[in-house]
C-alpha cells in the first residue's frame, strides 16, 4: 500500500513533509475561529450575520494571497513562497487574540488569508513538480488529507485551553503563532523541484495567456466554476457545523457543551483524512473525474440527511461520513490543475482556479449565518448540498487529466 512512498526518492518525501506540515498548520490557524466562533460572538457582541461576514472577509483575502504568492511561486521558488505564507498567516493568528473590536479582528483575520490562500498554491505545485504522474493523486491526497490533522488539532487545543486550562478564547489565538517556527524548518532543508529550475533556466517561457486561454479557455473557466462550488459548500458547511452543535434547541441548534463539540469535530477529522488519503488512490486507479463526480454526488445526500438530523449519536456517526465525501475530494484539485497547466506559470495557474473560485464562495460563510438566522440551521446548512450537485455538474466540460503532466 505504501511502497509509493518507500521507492521515492529523498527529494520527493521533504517536499510532501513540507506541503503537508504547513496546510496541516494552515487548518489549525484558520479553523479555531470556527471552533471558539461562539465565545467571539458573546464577547465582542457580534450576531450570526456578522461572524459569517468576518469568515468571508477571510476567504477573500485568501483569494488574493493565492493569487499573488502563486506568481510569487512561478517567480522565486515554491519553497520561498511556502515559508513566506506560514510566517504571514502564524503571526496574524495570534494577532486575533489581542483584537478588542469587530474592527480589529476583521483586519487580522484579513492578513490570516492572504497568508492562508499563499500555502496551497506552492505546497500544490512542489508536491506535483517532485512526484510522478504514477503516485501523483495519493501524494497530493496525503498532503490534502493533512488538513484534516490540523481541523482535529485545532479541536483538542481549543478544549485544553478553554476547558482543561480554563483560559479565553484570546488564548486559543496566541497558540497559532506557533507554526512559524515550521518555516525555519523548509529553509534549511527543503529544496526547489529540478523542474522549475529547469524552467527557469529557458530563455524564453510560455505565457500565462497562452496556458490558459484560447482553446483552454473554456475548460479553465469550468474548474474555476467547479472548485467555487466544492468551496462554498465546504466553507458554508464547516463554518457554522461548530455553531449549530453548540447553540441551544431553541434557537434551533443541538445544545452540545464546548468540550463535546469539540470531539464531535475531532470525530469529523477521522473521517475527512480518510476521504481526502482514499481520493488520491482511487483517482490514481479509475481517473480524477469519476472520481470527483462520485465524491460530490454522495457529499449532496448525505449531507441533507446531516442537516436534518437533530439526534446527537446520530450526528456523531454521520459526522465522519460528511467530512470522507463532503471533503475528500479537494485531494484531487490539485492533480487536475497541475495536469492542465505546464511548469513556467503551474503555481499561478493554480493559483488563479483555486482562488477565483474561494472568492466566489467567500459569500458561503455569511449566507450560512444569515438563513440560520431567519430559517434555522437546517435550511441553511442544506444549501450547501445544492452546491455540491452544481460542482458535480461541471465536469462535463472538464476532460480526464489522469497521467499527463504539461511541460
Amino acid at each position: 500500500m505504501f511502497t509509493w512512498w518507500i521507492d521515492a526518492d529523498r527529494t520527493a518525501k521533504k517536499s510532501l513533509v513540507a506541503a503537508s506540515l504547513g496546510w496541516m498548520l494552515d487548518s489549525f490557524d484558520v479553523m479555531l475561529y470556527a471552533l471558539v466562533l461562539l465565545a467571539v460572538r458573546n464577547d465582542l457582541g457580534i450576531d450570526n450575520s456578522t461572524a459569517g461576514a468576518l469568515a468571508s472577509y477571510t476567504l477573500v483575502a485568501s483569494a488574493a494571497g493565492g493569487l499573488m504568492f502563486g506568481v510569487l511561486a512561478d517567480k522565486w521558488g515554491r519553497t520561498r513562497a511556502l515559508m513566506l505564507s506560514v510566517l504571514i498567516y502564524s503571526v496574524f493568528t495570534a494577532a486575533c487574540g489581542f483584537a478588542q473590536t469587530v474592527g480589529q479582528l476583521a483586519v487580522f483575520r484579513i492578513c490570516l488569508g492572504i497568508g492562508m490562500g499563499g500555502e496551497w498554491a506552492s505546497g500544490a505545485a512542489l508536491v506535483s513538480e517532485t512526484w510522478s504522474e504514477r503516485d501523483r493523486g495519493k501524494a497530493l491526497g496525503f498532503m490534502q488529507s493533512s488538513w484534516a490533522i490540523g481541523y482535529a488539532l485545532a479541536a483538542i487545543v481549543s478544549w485544553l485551553v478553554q476547558d482543561v486550562m480554563g483560559l479565553s478564547w484570546r488564548a486559543v489565538f496566541f497558540v497559532g503563532i506557533l507554526p512559524a517556527l515550521y518555516a525555519l524548518w523548509v529553509r534549511r532543508n527543503v529544496e526547489e523541484p529540478a523542474m522549475w529550475k529547469a524552467e527557469k533556466a529557458k530563455p524564453s517561457r510560455i505565457s500565462l495567456g497562452t496556458a490558459m486561454g484560447g482553446p483552454m479557455l473554456r475548460i479553465t473557466l469550468a474548474v474555476t466554476l467547479m472548485n467555487a462550488c466544492t468551496m462554498f459548500a465546504w466553507w458554508g458547511l464547516n463554518s457554522w457545523i461548530p455553531s449549530y452543535l453548540r447553540a441551544s434547541p431553541d434557537t434551533g441548534g443541538i445544545g452540545l457543551s464546548n468540550a463535546a463539540m469539540n470531539w464531535f469535530i475531532v470525530v469529523m477529522q477521522i473521517g475527512m483524512w480518510f476521504g481526502y488519503v482514499t481520493f488520491g488512490y482511487v483517482s490514481d486507479a479509475v481517473g480524477r473525474r469519476k472520481t470527483y463526480v462520485g465524491y460530490l454526488v454522495a457529499a449532496a445526500v448525505v449531507v441533507m440527511v446531516y442537516a436534518y438530523t437533530t439526534t446527537p449519536w446520530v450526528l456523531l456517526v454521520l459526522g465522519p461520513v460528511v467530512a470522507f465525501v463532503g471533503t475528500g475530494y479537494f485531494s484531487g484539485f490539485g492533480a487536475v490543475t497541475a495536469e492542465l497547466y505546464p511548469t513556467a506559470v503551474r503555481a499561478t495557474a493554480q493559483g488563479i482556479t483555486y482562488n477565483v473560485g474561494r472568492v466566489a464562495s467567500a459569500a458561503a460563510p455569511w449566507l450560512v449565518g444569515s438563513v440560520a438566522q431567519t430559517n434555522g440551521y437546517p435550511a441553511a446548512l442544506s444549501i450547501t448540498a445544492g452546491a455540491y450537485l452544481l460542482a458535480a455538474g461541471f465536469w462535463v466540460l472538464i476532460p480526464e487529466t489522469k497521467g499527463r503532466l504539461v511541460e
